[in-house]
């Protein structure tokens, strides 16, 4: 009997580690679970009550907070469209978000390009100087884009580029080659060397080798970058300020949010129609390309 016991003994030790151990597992799942849906809630209640209050009258903004609008979400009387209405068609919001798109879209399928065609070539093709060329690209990347502004619009002033949309896209295009060039670069050079000298030996050229081998496998880099840069153009008024201006023919939606600010400080009802009709389209952006999101940060990180 007794030797049963001293037998039995380590067996009731390690079920009780066991059962430790998945005490801590759950209650570390827990605790995470618990810390990301805190954080969700605190991160997303600000554009939840910017939704809210895009869809209340004047009087309800004035008088009482978007929260209480949850307490009777189904009195109609205290929702309304007429803010999206007056935004989009008196307010000039409408012609400002097609200008922002005719200046996103090609300020990022340019830089998108021309990177593309660059990183093959720092990967995959040997010519003179190319590990100092492309230190020169990297290293652009921390250089301020505000010492550009001078020079360029210098050199625009001369060739007649100010308050252009080609000026723009010029000068987005110059401003997000370099971080282009170094995602794209890492996700290339990445590629299995074994593929790259098989297409070689089959005849084909540097330019059939990218666009029918290297182009589609670079999908995830592509998407990632296009998102950065969609957004990041789409955010900015201090590019468009200086090289596009405020005309009524180009002003963009940043600089019509900029515009309403001052003009109607006090018009909440309006301002937040504006900003979430300004945030509509990177969020569907975002979430259209959020599988290659997280493919493309890690572009380059693993191989085979």
């Amino acid at each position: 009997m007794s030797m049963m016991t001293v037998i039995n003994r380590p067996k009731h030790s390690v079920g009780r580690h066991v059962r430790s151990n998945k005490f801590r597992q759950f209650f570390g799942h827990a605790f995470v679970q618990i810390v990301l849906i805190l954080v969700v809630f605190i991160w997303t209640l600000p554009t939840v009550g910017l939704l809210i209050s895009s869809f209340r009258t004047p009087e309800a903004i004035r008088t009482t907070g978007w929260w209480t609008a949850l307490q009777t979400p189904f009195n109609i009387t205290q929702w309304t469209l007429e803010n999206y209405n007056y935004v989009l068609t008196s307010d000039r919001m409408g012609a400002a978000f097609l200008n922002s798109l005719l200046v996103s879209v090609p300020a990022t399928v340019i830089p998108i390009t021309m990177a593309a065609f660059a990183a093959y070539a720092f990967a995959w093709m040997k010519f003179p100087g190319r590990d100092f060329l492309f230190s020169i690209v990297v290293g652009l990347m921390v250089v301020p884009l505000q010492m550009a502004f001078i020079p360029i619009l210098r050199i625009y002033s001369n060739l007649g580029l100010n308050g252009s949309f080609l000026g723009i896209w010029l000068a987005h295009t110059g401003f997000g080659l370099p971080l282009a060039v170094f995602l794209l670069h890492s996700y290339i050079a990445g590629l299995p060397h074994e593929l790259i000298e098989a297409a070689s030996i089959d005849g084909a050229s540097h330019f059939t080798t990218f666009t029918r081998l290297v182009l589609p496998l670079s999908v995830p880099a592509i998407a990632s970058f296009a998102v950065f840069q969609f957004l990041w153009v789409w955010n900015d008024l201090l590019v468009a300020l200086v090289f596009l201006g405020t005309g009524p023919d180009v002003t963009i939606v940043t600089s019509r949010l900029s515009e309403m600010v001052g003009s109607r400080g006090q018009d909440w009802h309006v301002l937040t129609a504006g900003a979430f009709i300004s945030m509509a389209l990177p969020i569907l952006v975002f979430f259209a390309l959020q599988r290659y999101f997280v493919r493309g940060l890690l572009a380059g990180s693993i191989k085979g």
